[in-house]
């Protein structure tokens, strides 16, 4: 009896020795230049979608971190296996059609990462990602002078996202009365300041995309607590301090700082974010080329919603 309790012993310290230098050794031989943030581009057979994605160290050999894909927000990664300059990992569906996992490998080329992502659909797409500018403002932003975006009878400056527009403007309102087509100005921007108001129906939603990749939350949250998916929450990464928001059916404010990634945000007017860094894109932003202008974009498709006042001051 004592002989055969040894041999199971020595087959478990086995067993669990070869466990353990799987994973370290691949880890051991990491190219730390994989660490860091990527804006990713997915090449797709109707064009370009953004992707982002964060690569961290944990403890001395473990490799951990972050990704948005194609649609909804941020999913940690629990562990990126790493063998030298390549990378491979997977993570839960989240919005996606079908029923696996996202997966993802990678390797660097030259300054840029490369490599294939398979859908829960089993669709495999090519993607390649680039540094994520820091977008530091050297000194404090001088402001130019207020905009009016939106007039009193068309939408004149703005454009519908889609082929079938369901917006439409009178007595200088905004107004997407049923689920339909984003819209985003014509207008590019980089550092602001925006003023914004808007009004939505009871269970309803949308959201203010800055720059066209950074989603500000809207929607029907009165009496709930706060969340980053929430009402005046920077979707999937920065949760508010407080939800603000007024019951369904009132005019609500946003007032709003962007300065390269730090982010004000003042909700009916109580501050509930201040001046806290946007790491990265979120899911249904129109690209993921962070260190360039982009427009004002309104979500259209998730409900009715009316906008109004919609009034924004660029920086030099």
């Amino acid at each position: 009896m004592s002989r055969f309790i040894a041999l199971i012993v020595a087959a478990l310290t086995s067993g669990a020795g070869t466990s353990r230098n799987v994973h370290p050794e691949a880890s051991t031989a990491r190219d730390v230049r994989l660490i860091g943030r990527w804006d990713i581009t997915i090449t797709t057979p109707t064009g370009s979608a953004p992707s982002w994605l964060e690569i961290d160290s944990s403890g001395r050999e473990a490799l951990v971190g972050r990704i948005v894909g194609i649609v909804g927000s941020v999913r940690p990664i629990s562990e990126i296996i790493v063998e030298g300059d390549s990378l491979r990992f997977a993570v839960p569906r989240q919005w996606e059609e079908g029923n696996g996992e996202l997966r993802v490998v990678g390797r660097l080329q030259g300054d840029r990462l490369v490599g294939r992502m398979t859908f829960p659909d089993n669709t495999t797409l090519n993607w390649q990602g680039v540094r994520a500018p820091r977008l530091e403002r050297p000194r404090a932003p001088v402001w130019r002078a207020p905009i009016r975006l939106l007039n009193q009878t068309n939408l004149n400056g703005w454009e519908p996202m889609g082929s079938t527009n369901q917006w439409l403007v009178s007595n200088g309102v905004l107004s997407s009365p049923r689920s339909g087509v984003n819209l985003r100005t014509s207008r590019t921007f980089g550092d602001f300041k925006l003023h914004i108001e808007f009004r939505y129906p009871k269970g309803s939603n949308s959201g203010v995309y800055l720059r066209g990749r950074h989603e500000l939350q809207i929607e029907d949250d009165y009496g709930r607590d706060p969340d980053s998916h929430r009402f005046s929450g920077i979707y999937g990464f920065i949760s508010p301090s407080e939800i603000a928001a007024r019951p369904a059916g009132q005019w609500q404010t946003y007032d709003i700082a962007l300065v390269g990634r730090m982010v004000t945000v003042i909700a009916n007017g109580k501050m509930v974010i201040c001046n806290q860094e946007i790491p990265g894109i979120t899911g249904g932003a129109l690209d993921s080329n962070e260190g360039e202008p982009g427009p004002l974009y309104l979500q259209g498709d998730h409900g009715p919603i009316e906008y109004r006042n919609i009034v924004i001051t660029p920086a030099r």
